[in-house]
């Protein structure tokens, strides 16, 4: 069975082709990166524009990759949310447009649903029951996966998400957008123990997550320093990795705190940060000596993409769920049983 995904929640626009939900035929990531750097984040009216130019040749490049025809895909599966709204639009109508023209069904996707199936799209089978780490620029969420399509929210941020920290971070020390990935190769070669930043596991048994007073904490602790940012580089390292390593202590406790206190052995991480390489190997060392086995997809299926929307959506169709043709985008929604 093949499915076609579309995912436009953000500024990635992606369509892929998945076989069965777990063979990868094609997926094809348009990113927006450039169009939005100048402006140290993404601008949500460009976000939906950019989709608008590329939608189309994506959806025909990831066909053409896959050596599929549209008369050969059996459904179409669209993340509606959560996500911005003119952005999210743009993927919803051409799937919408697409499904009804074939006569095929539209199955309409949580986009957090959607990370947690990206090691599915990979082949590699769902582990059940699991502790869920979702952990991305939009979202740090904590799950209890009990059975295909069955979750329970344990824990999430009340403030920044850790992906946003990280761009945040980034900005303040001049280094650009996207942060994620400039902290984490800087990081390599800087001193974690350097700098003594807070790390917020706020009241006690607590899985929510904050990262705003760290956020806060770096941002006077640059400034006290009068840092010469074209010249200081050793300093500049040292916070990053400083910074880099209390969000991998929060996330990895907290990981592993929801693990043990529902007494589950399998830890499943997914999303943007999921591909922090820090984070992979302290989650994996911690993982390993409380006896837990931890899962996390391939780097090109953490971040933004529609494999994992289109795995996604073929258990959704197994399922027998149906979008109707008034499904409507959503910025915000739980992601409920």
């Amino acid at each position: 069975m093949n499915i076609l995904g579309i995912e436009t929640s953000c500024d990635e626009t992606s369509a892929a082709v998945v076989k069965d939900g777990c063979q990868i035929l094609s997926n094809v990531i348009s990113s927006q990166i450039k169009f939005h750097q100048k402006f140290g984040g993404v601008v949500p009216e460009i976000a939906s524009r950019k989709h608008l130019e590329n939608i189309c040749w994506v959806i025909e490049d990831a066909l053409r990759k896959a050596n599929v025809g549209l008369n050969k895909i059996d459904a179409i599966g669209v993340t509606a949310g959560p996500g911005l709204i003119g952005a999210l639009l743009v993927g919803l109508s051409i799937a919408k447009s697409l499904a009804y023209a074939q006569r095929i069904p539209l199955i309409a996707c949580h986009h957090l649903e959607g990370h947690m199936h990206a090691i599915t799209a990979q082949g590699i089978k769902a582990p059940y029951p699991a502790a869920a780490l979702i952990v991305s620029g939009g979202h740090t969420s904590l799950y209890l996966l009990k059975r295909q399509a069955k979750y329970e929210l344990l824990g999430q941020t009340r403030d920044d998400a850790a992906g946003e920290a990280f761009d945040k971070v980034a900005k303040m020390l001049h280094l650009g957008y996207q942060g994620g990935p400039v902290i984490d190769e800087l990081a390599a070669s800087g001193n974690p123990k350097a700098i003594l930043f807070p790390r917020s596991y706020l009241e006690k048994g607590s899985l929510d997550f904050s990262f705003s007073g760290l956020k806060t904490a770096v941002w006077y602790y640059i400034k006290k320093q009068n840092i010469d940012f074209d010249k200081d580089f050793k300093h500049i390292k040292d916070i990053a990795a400083s910074f880099q390593q209390a969000v991998v202590d929060v996330l990895v406790n907290k990981a592993i705190m929801a693990a043990k206190a529902n007494k589950v052995t399998n830890i499943l991480m997914a999303g943007g940060v999921a591909c922090n390489s820090q984070l992979r190997e302290q989650m994996q060392q911690t993982a390993q000596k409380e006896h837990i086995k931890l899962y996390y997809p391939d780097p090109i299926l953490c971040t933004d993409n529609a494999a994992m929307i289109a795995s996604c959506a073929y258990y959704a169709y197994l399922r027998g769920d149906r979008a109707y043709w008034s499904q409507n985008a959503y910025s915000n929604r739980p992601l409920e049983e």
